[in-house]
């Protein structure tokens, strides 16, 4: 059974056992994320007028509170390779909601993400206080979307994109859609710009679904949260930095979509095996 089923993976109900381990691990995080917001606010307040668009010490903040939630949940952080250093793009492949706790986790980066999250309760006030970039899926926005992107790798930021537009159950890539790789390719970004392709991989709980930690489809955000609080021991997530990607040397907007798509399906395959 794929993401493209009709059906979700099964629920687990959850024992009254683990109910304490809930409770105590969701204050845990409610006091980590307090606390990180109040920290990051202040840093804001400075960076902002003597950084402006920068973010040197906010940046380092919610990489912080991302590490410090993933070992409250008790959940496994491997990472392989290096993220590039500087300003530039990145591109994985998205499974769940953790996606985002767990690339954070590694490194400061900035997230583009379409407009509706902007709406969503809980992660859409995260995502906007965190600095990510809503955006509509239009090729018609490319050049609106290029010098809004070119902006933010001015100022030293690394930008990153979830290609495949929507998430999948973790165990496969979607196809990348090309839309987004356009705004790259801009004559004001092209010449000079990398783009870093990201595998990130899960790996289950012993005797768990494989897809435990997937989110997608119409599945709900609280019941597939309150899963992953109870669980104990919990699995894995992998991270896989691939080399860097010159820009320039890809022809048009399908080709680099492609070439970051292999890329990324390549080291969930080496993953599995």
């Amino acid at each position: 059974m794929t993401w493209q089923s009709d059906a979700p993976p099964p629920q687990v109900a959850i024992p009254r056992r683990a109910w304490p381990r809930i409770m105590l691990r969701g204050l845990v995080m409610v006091v980590v994320f307090a606390s990180g917001l109040v920290v990051h606010a202040l840093a804001r307040l400075i960076e902002r007028p003597l950084a402006g668009a920068r973010r040197p010490v906010s940046g380092r903040v919610v990489q912080a509170v991302c590490r410090a939630v993933l070992a409250v949940l008790g959940l496994r952080l491997r990472v392989h390779g290096q993220p590039m250093p500087g300003a530039g793009a990145l591109v994985a492949n998205h499974g769940s909601w953790l996606d985002i706790l767990a690339l954070h986790a590694v490194t400061p980066v900035t997230f583009v993400s379409k407009a509706e999250v902007a709406g969503w309760p809980g992660i859409g006030v995260l995502a906007r206080v965190t600095g990510t970039l809503f955006i509509r899926r239009d090729r018609r926005e490319a050049r609106a979307q290029a010098t809004l992107f070119a902006a933010r790798l001015e100022a030293g930021q690394r930008l990153l994109f979830f290609p495949e537009g929507t998430s999948s159950d973790g165990l496969q890539v979607l196809p990348f859609k090309p839309a987004l790789f356009e705004a790259l390719l801009a004559p004001a970004l092209r010449a000079r710009l990398c783009l870093q392709p990201v595998s990130l991989s899960y790996h289950a709980p012993d005797g768990a679904d494989r897809r435990f930690y997937g989110w997608w489809g119409d599945m709900g955000f609280g019941p597939h949260a309150l899963q992953v609080l109870a669980q104990r021991p919990q699995g894995q997530v992998t991270l896989r930095f691939h080399p860097p990607l010159a820009v320039a040397d890809q022809t048009d907007r399908k080709a680099l979509a492609a070439t970051a798509e292999a890329a990324v399906r390549a080291g969930i395959c080496r993953a599995d095996t």
